[in-house]
Protein backbone atom coordinates (compact mmCIF):
# COMPACT_ATOMS: atom_id res chain seq x y z
CA UNK A 1 0.00 0.00 0.00
CA UNK A 2 1.57 3.30 -1.30
CA UNK A 3 1.64 6.15 1.63
CA UNK A 4 0.99 9.93 0.92
CA UNK A 5 3.43 12.15 0.30
CA UNK A 6 4.09 14.61 2.55
CA UNK A 7 5.20 18.22 2.65
CA UNK A 8 9.21 18.89 4.54
CA UNK A 9 9.45 22.66 4.18
CA UNK A 10 11.46 24.91 6.48
CA UNK A 11 11.00 28.70 7.33
CA UNK A 12 13.81 29.20 8.73
CA UNK A 13 16.39 27.65 5.95
CA UNK A 14 15.79 30.70 3.70
CA UNK A 15 17.28 32.61 6.45
CA UNK A 16 19.48 30.78 7.85
CA UNK A 17 20.71 30.36 4.61
CA UNK A 18 21.03 34.08 3.95
CA UNK A 19 22.57 34.66 7.12
CA UNK A 20 25.05 31.46 6.94
CA UNK A 21 26.04 33.23 2.90
CA UNK A 22 26.49 36.67 4.88
CA UNK A 23 28.84 35.25 7.54
CA UNK A 24 31.01 33.42 5.05
CA UNK A 25 31.48 37.00 3.45
CA UNK A 26 32.56 39.30 5.72
CA UNK A 27 34.94 36.40 6.32
CA UNK A 28 36.29 36.64 3.60
CA UNK A 29 35.72 32.48 2.88
CA UNK A 30 34.58 31.20 -0.18
CA UNK A 31 34.15 34.36 -2.21
CA UNK A 32 35.23 33.85 -5.86
CA UNK A 33 34.88 37.92 -7.13
CA UNK A 34 36.23 40.72 -6.26
CA UNK A 35 33.95 43.95 -6.90
CA UNK A 36 36.10 47.46 -7.57
CA UNK A 37 33.91 50.72 -6.81
CA UNK A 38 35.19 54.12 -8.06
CA UNK A 39 33.69 57.36 -7.82
CA UNK A 40 35.26 60.72 -8.24
CA UNK A 41 38.26 59.28 -6.74
CA UNK A 42 36.89 57.07 -4.21
CA UNK A 43 37.82 53.23 -4.51
CA UNK A 44 36.87 50.17 -2.95
CA UNK A 45 37.19 46.66 -3.21
CA UNK A 46 34.52 44.09 -1.88
CA UNK A 47 34.66 40.65 -2.13
CA UNK A 48 31.49 37.79 -3.01
CA UNK A 49 30.41 35.34 -4.50
CA UNK A 50 29.40 34.85 -7.64
CA UNK A 51 26.40 33.20 -7.03
CA UNK A 52 24.77 35.25 -4.79
CA UNK A 53 25.16 37.82 -7.21
CA UNK A 54 23.81 36.40 -9.95
CA UNK A 55 20.99 35.24 -8.04
CA UNK A 56 20.22 39.13 -6.92
CA UNK A 57 21.24 41.11 -9.72
CA UNK A 58 20.44 40.15 -13.33
CA UNK A 59 23.82 42.40 -14.30
CA UNK A 60 26.44 40.10 -12.11
CA UNK A 61 24.30 37.05 -13.65
CA UNK A 62 25.45 38.41 -17.62
CA UNK A 63 28.55 38.81 -16.46
CA UNK A 64 29.53 35.82 -14.69
CA UNK A 65 27.79 34.27 -17.68
CA UNK A 66 29.23 35.78 -20.57
CA UNK A 67 32.85 35.72 -19.12
CA UNK A 68 35.18 33.62 -21.22
CA UNK A 69 37.75 32.91 -18.58
CA UNK A 70 38.63 33.51 -15.02
CA UNK A 71 41.39 36.08 -14.50
CA UNK A 72 42.64 33.74 -11.13
CA UNK A 73 41.09 32.17 -8.40
CA UNK A 74 38.67 35.26 -8.57
CA UNK A 75 37.00 37.50 -10.97
CA UNK A 76 37.40 41.21 -10.74
CA UNK A 77 34.25 43.39 -11.81
CA UNK A 78 34.77 47.21 -12.19
CA UNK A 79 32.06 49.71 -11.51
CA UNK A 80 32.33 52.73 -12.42
CA UNK A 81 29.80 56.25 -11.42
CA UNK A 82 28.59 53.87 -7.92
CA UNK A 83 29.61 55.15 -4.96
CA UNK A 84 31.26 53.18 -2.28
CA UNK A 85 28.74 53.70 0.71
CA UNK A 86 25.53 52.43 -2.34
CA UNK A 87 27.54 49.40 -3.13
CA UNK A 88 28.39 48.07 0.15
CA UNK A 89 24.66 48.81 1.26
CA UNK A 90 23.34 46.97 -1.91
CA UNK A 91 25.14 44.05 -0.59
CA UNK A 92 24.01 44.44 2.75
CA UNK A 93 20.63 44.05 1.01
CA UNK A 94 21.43 41.18 -1.21
CA UNK A 95 22.88 38.88 1.35
CA UNK A 96 20.72 39.96 4.56
CA UNK A 97 17.26 41.58 2.34
CA UNK A 98 17.66 44.51 4.18
CA UNK A 99 19.27 47.36 5.16
CA UNK A 100 19.16 50.80 6.93
CA UNK A 101 20.05 54.38 4.77
CA UNK A 102 19.21 57.84 5.13
CA UNK A 103 15.97 59.08 3.96
CA UNK A 104 18.35 61.10 1.31
CA UNK A 105 19.44 57.80 0.11
CA UNK A 106 16.72 55.96 -0.78
CA UNK A 107 16.51 57.61 -4.22
CA UNK A 108 19.82 56.31 -5.06
CA UNK A 109 19.61 53.16 -3.58
CA UNK A 110 17.09 52.79 -6.13
CA UNK A 111 19.26 54.21 -9.20
CA UNK A 112 22.01 51.42 -8.00
CA UNK A 113 19.03 49.01 -8.29
CA UNK A 114 18.44 49.41 -11.67
CA UNK A 115 21.85 49.94 -12.89
CA UNK A 116 22.16 46.32 -11.03
CA UNK A 117 19.56 45.13 -12.48
CA UNK A 118 17.90 44.28 -8.84
CA UNK A 119 14.32 43.79 -8.92
CA UNK A 120 13.75 42.77 -5.13
CA UNK A 121 15.85 46.14 -4.08
CA UNK A 122 14.07 48.31 -7.19
CA UNK A 123 10.64 47.00 -5.57
CA UNK A 124 11.93 47.69 -1.80
CA UNK A 125 12.36 51.01 -2.82
CA UNK A 126 9.95 52.24 -4.36
CA UNK A 127 7.13 51.18 -2.24
CA UNK A 128 9.44 52.83 0.76
CA UNK A 129 9.30 55.97 -1.71
CA UNK A 130 5.66 55.69 -1.86
CA UNK A 131 5.71 55.07 2.21
CA UNK A 132 7.53 58.15 2.51
CA UNK A 133 5.17 60.64 -0.01
CA UNK A 134 1.88 59.41 1.36
CA UNK A 135 3.18 60.10 5.13
CA UNK A 136 4.51 63.35 3.63
CA UNK A 137 0.91 64.38 1.96
CA UNK A 138 -0.89 63.23 5.58
CA UNK A 139 0.86 65.80 7.07
CA UNK A 140 -0.17 68.89 4.70
CA UNK A 141 -3.47 67.59 5.24
CA UNK A 142 -3.41 67.62 8.99
CA UNK A 143 -1.48 70.73 8.97
CA UNK A 144 -4.10 72.15 6.33
CA UNK A 145 -7.38 71.18 8.90
CA UNK A 146 -5.55 72.40 11.59
CA UNK A 147 -4.99 75.92 10.16
CA UNK A 148 -8.80 76.24 8.74
CA UNK A 149 -9.60 75.50 12.37
CA UNK A 150 -7.70 77.90 13.64
CA UNK A 151 -8.90 80.43 11.51
CA UNK A 152 -12.61 79.04 12.35
CA UNK A 153 -11.96 79.48 16.35
CA UNK A 154 -10.29 82.86 15.09
CA UNK A 155 -13.67 84.84 13.87
CA UNK A 156 -16.08 82.72 16.05
CA UNK A 157 -15.41 85.11 19.30
CA UNK A 158 -15.69 87.86 17.00
CA UNK A 159 -18.86 86.79 16.20
CA UNK A 160 -19.87 86.02 19.60
CA UNK A 161 -19.09 89.72 20.48
CA UNK A 162 -21.06 91.62 18.03
CA UNK A 163 -24.14 89.36 19.01
CA UNK A 164 -23.61 90.75 22.69
CA UNK A 165 -22.87 93.95 22.12
CA UNK A 166 -26.16 93.83 20.03
CA UNK A 167 -28.18 92.11 22.73
CA UNK A 168 -26.87 94.80 25.44
CA UNK A 169 -27.39 97.63 23.23
CA UNK A 170 -31.22 96.34 22.74
CA UNK A 171 -31.88 95.56 26.57
CA UNK A 172 -30.82 99.27 26.95
CA UNK A 173 -33.58 100.65 24.75
CA UNK A 174 -35.84 98.85 26.67
CA UNK A 175 -34.87 100.24 29.84
CA UNK A 176 -33.66 103.85 29.45
CA UNK A 177 -37.01 105.94 29.57
CA UNK A 178 -37.73 108.33 26.83
CA UNK A 179 -36.55 111.90 27.15
CA UNK A 180 -39.82 113.38 25.54
CA UNK A 181 -43.24 112.30 25.73
CA UNK A 182 -45.26 111.84 22.79
CA UNK A 183 -48.56 113.27 24.52
CA UNK A 184 -49.04 116.71 24.48
CA UNK A 185 -50.71 116.24 27.88
CA UNK A 186 -48.45 114.70 29.87
CA UNK A 187 -45.60 117.26 28.61
CA UNK A 188 -45.05 120.43 31.37
CA UNK A 189 -45.42 123.69 30.02
CA UNK A 190 -42.90 126.26 30.77
CA UNK A 191 -42.11 124.37 33.58
CA UNK A 192 -45.16 124.83 35.69
CA UNK A 193 -45.82 121.47 37.49
CA UNK A 194 -48.75 119.07 36.74
CA UNK A 195 -50.37 119.93 39.72
CA UNK A 196 -50.88 123.57 39.61
CA UNK A 197 -54.86 122.98 38.79
CA UNK A 198 -55.48 121.13 41.57
CA UNK A 199 -53.66 124.01 44.32
CA UNK A 200 -55.88 126.42 42.25
CA UNK A 201 -59.21 124.78 42.93
CA UNK A 202 -57.74 124.61 46.95
CA UNK A 203 -57.57 128.45 47.21
CA UNK A 204 -60.92 129.29 45.60
CA UNK A 205 -62.21 127.00 48.53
Amino acid sequence: MESNAVLLESKSSPINLLNEMHQLRLLGHLCDVTVSVEYQGVRAEFVAHKAVLAATSKFFKEVFLNEKSMDGPRTNVFLNEVQVADFASFLEFVYTAKVEVEEDRVQRMLEIAEKLKCLDLSETCFQLKKQMLESVLLELQNFSESQNSEEESATQPSILLETKATAVAEADQADCPLDLPDSPLDRPSNGVALEMPAAKSKEKI
